[in-house]
């Protein structure tokens, strides 16, 4: 089965699929007899756009961030790692 992206990530990664600013703003709902205001709807789904669309920046920005931390992180083991044990002190404490 191929996997589908949306929002960036794959499906199936055990994390629910993030809804996208432009789904929200683009979502159409079925006409009622007593509906609500579409212009109210409107503007809700405006500002819960907008509020999406700051958290998926923020998400980013930590991705972003947990590279780098891991990154320097690698690099500082390796570091470490690459430096010779100091010599025992002959079993005296």
């Amino acid at each position: 089965m191929a996997q589908v992206y949306r929002g960036g990530q794959p499906y199936g990664t055990g994390r629910p699929a993030l809804l996208t600013p432009h789904e929200v703003r683009t979502r159409e709902f079925p006409p009622r007899r007593r509906g609500l205001d579409p212009a109210e709807v409107r503007r809700f789904q405006s500002r819960l756009a907008d509020e999406l669309a700051g958290l998926h920046q923020q998400i980013r920005a930590l991705a972003q961030e947990n590279d780098r931390l891991g990154r320097a992180l690698r690099d500082w083991q390796t570091r470490r790692s690459a430096h010779p044990c100091r010599p025992g002190n002959g079993g005296r404490w």
